[in-house]
């Protein structure tokens, strides 16, 4: 009887949860960091980078994918072990201030990127890494908030929510981009037919270059409803135990894990589709400028209906999530992103599915062509099913993972989705620079895809 009345404690305590308020000020943090993700490493920074900064583009793609490739490493060096550190000492706050610093200081060096100015191409590199080291691991701690802000029947729709939130944040940084401040490089105005604001000079891309200090200031803004208003863990020892402690922890964690076989098969396949995912979306935007000569104008116009489409995937993913379970929606994700990477090597701007068509014309109207508008809608297939993998994917490490160890297994998370990121970009790099051709790069994405739906065959959630 009075293991019951301990046990009912225990129940009564975890159904404990913060208010509404405390949950949307998680959610903002996905807000705050998504402009990241959209404007400098997507649509409007890495295409801009690309054609104006590097040599040629195919050279642009390569060195992006090496700079992505190092980050990448260095991530997944330090996500489990930063993630048991913070499960020992118990805050998640501190180390999201932290990394968000990196974020804003490494984005707001973007602006150095002068077109045609090769000299500045290491530094630009560099900031682009610490941007992205910050970035990252700001978000593994986020995500290890979400189990104390809602019942575990409802995780699927906080995710889902929140990526969907993100979503959002992106289309709008990228209407603002397109709208006042990145210009047509013909008529020197905004795709709303302004000048741009504040001056910026046409010539020499500042509307382009402007993104990375936008998204600095666009992420100190919108991540303080979440230090306002979500609650942190409290601490529970001081940082130097606390590093002791995780690093035990870590190491136990680690001997156990091949005896959790369906947990280890689900990281592992994280590893995979992960790295396949993030190169898509690295490159996207870049294969794009290269294969139809797309300026900042269109391809951000195509990010836009690319963020829309990923909002609705998200949220009816983590309502699908809920009602079905999340390895249904990560497998259905990875159907659809697979036959849509296949199909978009079949696009060029001649020939659509080995269909010959008439090529874009010059200057012409917005996705005129039939060979851009089957672009643009492979690409609203790959918005769509993009936002539910990645949030499938933390819902499911939430269900599978011990509550105790929640951060250490998001660094493993982490790990897994970094460990081998590099392979990605790099592989993309290497096969693009020996072919001179994007589409052989683009082309071993495949791969990642088919390996990730062959083990999450295994996993039993």
């Amino acid at each position: 009887m009075a293991m019951t009345a301990l046990e009912s404690g225990e129940t009564a305590v975890r159904q404990t949860y913060p208010s509404r308020g405390a949950v949307i000020g998680w959610i903002f943090f996905d807000w705050a960091a998504q402009p990241y993700f959209t404007l400098i490493t997507t649509f409007v920074f890495a295409p801009y980078f690309a054609n104006h900064v590097a040599p040629d583009p195919a050279t642009g793609q390569s060195l992006w994918g090496f700079a992505t490739a190092a980050s990448g490493m260095m991530i997944a060096l330090m996500s489990p072990v930063l993630g048991a550190i913070a499960d020992a000492s118990g805050r998640r706050k501190p180390w999201i201030a932290g990394f968000g610093a990196l974020l804003v200081i490494g984005a707001s060096l973007m602006w150095i990127g002068k077109p045609g100015d090769v000299g500045v191409i290491p530094p630009l590199l560099l900031a682009f890494s610490i941007a992205t080291i910050g970035a990252e691991f700001a978000t593994v701690f986020n995500n290890a908030m979400m189990p104390t802000l809602v019942p575990p029947d409802r995780i699927g729709r906080l995710s889902g929510t929140g990526w969907a939130t993100g979503y959002v944040g992106g289309i709008l940084s990228l209407i603002l981009v397109l709208g006042f401040l990145a210009t047509n490089p013909e008529s020197g105005l905004t795709l709303f037919g302004l000048k741009p604001l504040f001056g910026l000079d046409p010539v020499t891309h500042q509307g382009d270059r402007i993104v990375g200090p936008l998204t600095g200031v666009w992420f100190i803004i919108f991540v303080l409803p979440m230090f306002l208003l979500t609650p942190d863990y409290p601490a529970r020892r001081p940082l130097r135990d606390a590093v002791r402690e995780g690093l035990i922890e870590l190491k136990q964690t680690l001997a156990e894990l091949p005896k959790r076989k369906s947990l280890a098969a689900f990281l592992l396949a994280n590893m995979i589709y992960t790295d396949g995912l993030v190169s898509l979306f690295a490159f996207g935007g870049i294969y794009a400028a290269g294969t139809f000569g797309w300026d900042t104008i269109r391809i951000g116009s195509f990010g836009i209906i690319l963020a829309v489409a990923g909002t609705f995937g998200a949220w009816l993913g983590g309502k699908l999530d809920d009602k079905l379970g999340p390895k249904r929606v990560i497998a259905a994700s990875m159907t659809i992103l697979l036959a849509s990477v296949v199909a978009i090597l079949l696009v060029d701007k001649e020939h659509v599915l080995f269909i010959k068509v008439a090529p874009p014309e010059p200057n012409g109207p917005l996705f005129a062509a039939a060979a851009e508008r089957a672009y643009l809608f492979l690409g609203c297939l790959i918005g769509a099913a993009g936002g539910p993998l990645q949030a499938a994917s933390r819902t499911l490490l939430i269900r599978m993972a011990p509550k105790d160890r929640i951060a250490q297994y998001f660094g493993l998370f982490a790990l897994t989705g970094k460990v081998t990121s590099f392979i990605g970009p790099l592989l993309i790099g290497i096969v693009t620079a020996a072919t001179d051709s994007q589409k052989a790069g683009m082309a071993t994405i495949v791969l990642f895809f088919v390996a990730g739906l062959a083990l999450l065959a295994r996993v039993r959630d």
